[in-house]
């Protein structure tokens, strides 16, 4: 990232509606106007391809979606059997003694325990993770190499403890993770891990050091680390929150961390993923109040007649339209009526004056934006049915909540101007054209800082 690269100039690109020329130097915009001489400079020729600012994802998890790249994803299973055949392959694939991790179990794959873990990998340290990722089941083998008791129950939220019991396992490959986030156009995240202890922004920190990592980014951390500087490389956000809906805490306690993240000067990041939840967050922030910047991440269910209370307090939504496509068929199958009209809401929240900002949550989405944008906009399931259908929102609506500031999700759309950072997405044809069938396979070329991270230039 931080090498020279030569001036660069984009030709013919569609901005704002129009043909321009865009030059860019050292990390800057330097040029945006007709055509005119690009001797001196390395030129892109876009050919009326839209030259976008670079989408920022707001809310994933980089360790997490590195971890979902060597482990194996059981997703959704066509039956028990299925998922049986799966761990018992993997188990013969692996060296005796190394780790097996598997992501995406939920209750479809049926009941989950030890023994039936060590039946299938003998001998095997095996750890699975719940599709929501909020919680882990081990193997009797497992167990006994983490350094914990065997348990039947599922472990909820306590990554950072049984990290550190497989911590010799192979490095994150951050790298790869950061190539396909820029082959979407993603030029910048937010990590919304509520990490603990700070071992967690160190590999973040040295891996954008290393250049392992392109994108800018953004960390949370939980309320431990309120008031923790963060490495270099790294940008502070908000203190993330965890309404956990197994452990749900009283809102004077979710008040005080509240409070304590306003006064080290930073907002709030509030996991809510259920009524329940979100009924408490709203409490705790009538009894601590809210400042500018604080959120509310998922807001996977916000009933209608809670919509004016998150208004009325200025916060902003963080979701994932994405998980209408990737989970719709399910919550179809198993959230109770009277909550699925709620889910993943869009428009009604725009249309009472929330800031709503798109993310992925990957790995427990789908890490591609423009699979969340799509989803926005027709609010189908991969099976085709309807979920929400009143929360559509415009295409360009949908494009926009991911061009939002980091510091400002759900803000006004980022745009080109000249001083500002090259940090951009090139289209292979009009922004229209696009978001008439938006995909990622319309992405040509990223650029972050100027420096070219996807593409042919």
């Amino acid at each position: 990232m931080s090498e020279p690269h030569p001036p660069t100039t984009v030709v013919g690109a569609e901005v704002d509606g129009a043909r321009a020329d865009i030059r860019f130097e050292e990390g800057r915009i330097t040029r945006i106007g007709p055509p005119s001489s690009t001797a001196g400079t390395q030129v892109v020729r876009a050919d009326g391809g839209a030259l976008l600012p670079g989408l920022h994802d707001h809310h994933l998890h980089l360790l997490a979606l590195a971890a979902r790249d060597r482990s194996l994803d059981v997703g959704p299973a066509a039956d028990d059997a299925d998922f049986d055949r799966r761990l018992r392959a993997r188990h013969r694939e692996l060296p005796a003694g190394a780790w097996l991790r598997v992501v995406g179990y939920d209750e479809s794959h049926g009941p989950l325990g030890p023994g039936r873990i060590d039946a299938l990998a003998p001998g095997r340290p095996v750890r699975v993770q719940h599709r929501t990722g909020a919680a882990w089941m081990l193997s009797g083998a497992g167990a006994a190499a983490a350094g914990v008791e065997p348990s039947a129950d599922w472990r909820f939220r306590d990554d950072e403890h049984l990290g550190r019991a497989w911590a010799d396992d192979d490095p994150p490959d951050l790298a790869a993770v950061s190539a396909r986030l820029a082959a979407y156009g993603v030029t910048g995240v937010t990590d919304a891990t509520p990490f603990g202890g700070t071992e967690g922004f160190a590999l973040l920190a040295a891996a954008r050091a290393r250049g392992d990592l392109s994108q800018r980014i953004m960390v949370t951390g939980g309320p431990a680390l309120a008031d923790r500087p963060v490495p270099e490389g790294l940008d502070r956000g908000p203190v993330k929150v965890v309404v956990a809906d197994h452990d749900l805490p009283d809102p004077d306690r979710l008040a005080g961390w509240f409070r304590a993240a306003h006064r080290a000067g930073r907002p709030v990041a509030v996991h809510c993923v259920t009524r329940v939840a979100l009924v408490l967050a709203l409490a705790a922030w009538e009894r601590a109040g809210s400042i500018d910047g604080d959120r509310i991440e998922h807001g996977s269910v916000v009933p209608l007649e809670l919509v004016d209370a998150v208004a009325n307090l200025g916060v902003q939504v963080v979701t994932q339209p994405g998980f209408v496509l990737a989970h719709g068929d399910r919550y179809l199958r198993t959230v109770e009526a009277d909550d699925r009209p709620h889910l993943y809401r869009c428009g009604t929240l725009l249309d009472a004056g929330v800031a709503v900002a798109g993310s992925t949550d990957a790995p427990f989405g789908p890490d591609d934006p423009w699979l969340g944008i799509r989803a926005a906009t027709d609010r189908r399931t991969r099976a085709g049915a309807l979920l929400g259908p009143d929360e559509a929102v415009p295409p360009r609506t949908a494009l926009d909540s991911f061009l939002g500031p980091l510091r400002r999700p759900g803000g006004p759309p980022r745009t080109l101007e000249v001083g500002g950072p090259a940090d951009l997405c090139l289209l292979d044809g009009p922004l229209d054209r696009v978001l008439a069938d938006p995909s990622s396979r319309h992405v040509v070329a990223t650029w972050i800082g100027g420096v070219p991270v996807h593409g042919s230039t």
